[in-house]
């Protein structure tokens, strides 16, 4: 089916371009409950049929997103996971056997969740059957055309208005890191889809995939083309998509492999965000902060540079996909704010998160528009 349509968190905090920035709400706690108040802090409720993205991973062995840390909140949001076979010979490569896997993970029914898993191209995944065809825009204010016209995804897609991208951020093997870009692209495309893109466009037969995986850029923008095409897709009227990447046991390796590397970088925390460059660049800026006793992020660093991993998020943002520019927003300051109705003095010394002044010894706090203020030196949040 084819439709015609070094840094510490206060540097993060304040970093600056000519885009506009995004919010990046983030927690260092990895638990259920946080997982479930940082989607809360985003304030985009959710409407209608809801696909929560998640990878099934490859083997036990694997760190996909564990049920016991899911399965309240996809519950919470009255979702339904959803996953595509993969293109590889695998475990999970046709709807039989990822089946099984499912059932093996307990991404089911019987392990506690609402629905059963919903594997959106199992309709035929190597068939126009299991398969939706989305229009890739094209950048004419860049001049940037898309490898191919047409991102094909699983054909359950169309099924659902809201979606939860929520992804395990990690390394990977040819992307050079994997978070909620890839978990969009190659992620949620049928398995047609995953092989143009791993061949940036040039080859659509998922058995031939691997021999066309020599166009190392063509292959990051095309995960980032992809990315962007369901995000528009998803900004229809009626339809609504949010961020989600949880840094835990974050080894080098993608989820994809059955085997991976033992993480040696330490878990720093959950992280959202209605940006997805935004969200998957606050994540990178987290790996590149200093390495530490019993926390080495060199190796991940590495395998991003050696692959030319960030070029996803330069192309992302160059396609108007997103900003590679957030402010970062720690839950635990949200915590600590004081209510400015009643804890906050009669006088008003108020200034913009980027420090812009935007008024000293006001009487009221009347007028001013919903956002995060610096108000007699404390972070208000104006609702």
């Amino acid at each position: 089916m084819r439709l015609q349509c070094g840094l510490s968190i206060a540097m993060l905090a304040v970093t600056v371009t000519m885009m506009a920035q995004a919010n990046v709400y983030f927690t260092k706690d990895i638990s259920a409950e946080s997982l479930q108040k940082v989607y809360e802090a985003l304030g985009v409720p959710t409407t209608g049929r809801v696909a929560v993205k998640i990878s099934t991973g490859e083997s036990q062995n694997s760190n996909q997103l564990k049920p016991s840390l899911i399965q309240a909140f996809v519950n919470g949001v009255d979702g339904t996971l959803v996953d595509c076979n993969t293109t590889y010979s695998g475990s999970r490569s046709t709807t039989a056997s990822h089946r099984q896997v499912i059932q093996q993970r307990g991404y089911t029914v019987a392990g506690g969740f609402k629905y059963e898993l919903d594997l959106m191209d199992s309709d035929g995944a190597d068939s126009a059957a299991g398969e939706l065809e989305l229009p890739m825009s094209a950048d004419t204010q860049n001049g940037v055309a898309p490898h191919f016209p047409y991102a094909v995804v699983g054909a359950h897609m169309a099924n659902y208005d809201f979606m939860i991208n929520l992804a395990h951020f990690k390394g990977h093997q040819m992307g050079g890191f994997g978070g909620v870009l890839k978990n969009q692209s190659i992620g949620m495309s049928a398995r047609r889809g995953k092989a143009l893109i791993h061949s940036a466009g040039r080859n659509a037969v998922s058995e031939r995939w691997f021999s066309y995986a020599d166009d190392q850029d063509g292959f990051l923008e095309s995960m980032a083309e992809v990315a962007n095409a369901i995000h528009q897709y998803f900004h229809q009227e009626g339809k609504n998509i949010i961020y989600i990447d949880v840094m835990n046991n974050i080894s080098v390796d993608c989820d994809c492999n059955g085997r991976p590397a033992q993480p040696v970088m330490k878990d720093v925390g959950i992280l959202a965000s209605t940006d997805p460059v935004a969200l998957d660049q606050a994540c990178l800026d987290f790996v590149n902060m200093p390495s530490s006793a019993g926390d080495n992020h060199q190796p991940l660093l590495d395998r991003i540079a050696r692959q030319h991993g960030t070029h996803i998020i330069d192309h992302a943002e160059r396609i108007g996909l997103g900003s590679r520019s957030y402010t970062l927003i720690d839950l635990a300051d949200l915590d600590d704010m004081h209510s400015a109705k009643t804890e906050l003095p009669q006088s008003y010394n108020i200034f913009r998160i980027d420090g812009t002044p935007v008024g000293t010894n006001l009487k009221s706090l009347k007028g001013l528009s919903e956002g995060l203020y610096i108000i007699n030196g404390k972070k208000v949040a104006i609702k």
